[in-house]
């Protein structure tokens, strides 16, 4: 994988959300590999252990934590883990989501309340668990990060994703606001906001209809955004001299308009 020339991330603790595949997965391995050590968080334990003995067996170091993003109680005991193995942390990612499209007149109370609660309560839930860490880092002159993945639905109009589309622009929103919170005392934001990109995501949908769209946008773009794309962008922002904040980063297939 050809990557961008980072600055160095030795010495620097990161959490990623959403670590057992995807956009999680690709970012826990890239960062690792640039020297920073990483606490893998997702529910699904089995691949956890598998990506921290991938990233061990290169040479890196990480930390596999199964968590649910969606229970409070499972995300404190997560940030206490972290913090009991690698101390406190100065990079958090979230990247866990999920998206379950379908059309508002389909009535489906339980995806709407999964999203809500995955994207961005649940973002909520880790920002608020490892908050203390970043504010601490930045007060003691180092480099803090915090970058939540949002999605390119949080601006454009996708018809069946009305409820997916709406949790990433309050994402969206929410990074914009934390940054006037955060910046002033040192922690950065950064808001990532990803085009047609081939996760496992797509593999959630119920929907035959829109699952059929979804794979008539890959074949419309075959040079989709990979995973590993995202981990490059995540790896980038966070690698800037402290002074230097990629605020909100929009990222499109290039055959996207």
């Amino acid at each position: 994988m050809s990557t961008t020339a980072f600055g160095d991330l030795t010495g620097r603790t990161a959490v990623v959300t959403g670590a057992a595949s995807g956009m999680g997965e690709a970012t826990a391995r890239l960062l690792a590999t640039q020297g920073a050590r990483v606490a893998l968080l997702a529910r699904r334990a089995e691949r956890l252990d598998t990506l921290a003995e991938k990233i061990a067996a290169a040479g890196g170091v990480a930390l596999a934590v199964t968590a649910d993003v969606t229970d409070d109680a499972s995300v404190r005991a997560a940030a206490a883990r972290v913090g009991e193995a690698f101390g406190p942390a100065d990079l958090v990612v979230n990247a866990a989501g999920i998206m379950l499209p379908n059309p508002i007149d389909a009535g489906r109370a339980d995806e709407w309340a999964r999203m809500v609660d995955t994207n961005l309560t649940g973002a909520l839930r880790v920002i608020d668990a490892f908050r203390d860490d970043l504010l601490a880092a930045a007060a003691g002159g180092g480099r803090a990060d915090l970058v939540n993945v949002s999605s390119i639905g949080a601006h454009l109009v996708f018809p069946g994703y009305a409820v997916y589309s709406a949790t990433k622009a309050a994402l969206t929103h929410l990074s914009a606001s934390l940054r006037s919170e955060f910046g002033p005392r040192g922690v950065r934001v950064t808001n990532i906001e990803p085009g047609l990109t081939d996760t496992e995501l797509g593999g959630h949908i119920d929907n035959a209809e829109l699952s059929a769209q979804l794979d008539g946008m890959f074949q419309a773009f075959p040079e989709a955004l990979t995973s590993d794309d995202i981990a490059d962008l995540i790896a980038y922002v966070t690698s800037r001299p402290a002074r230097v904040n990629l605020r909100q980063v929009i990222v499109l297939p290039t055959g996207q308009a």
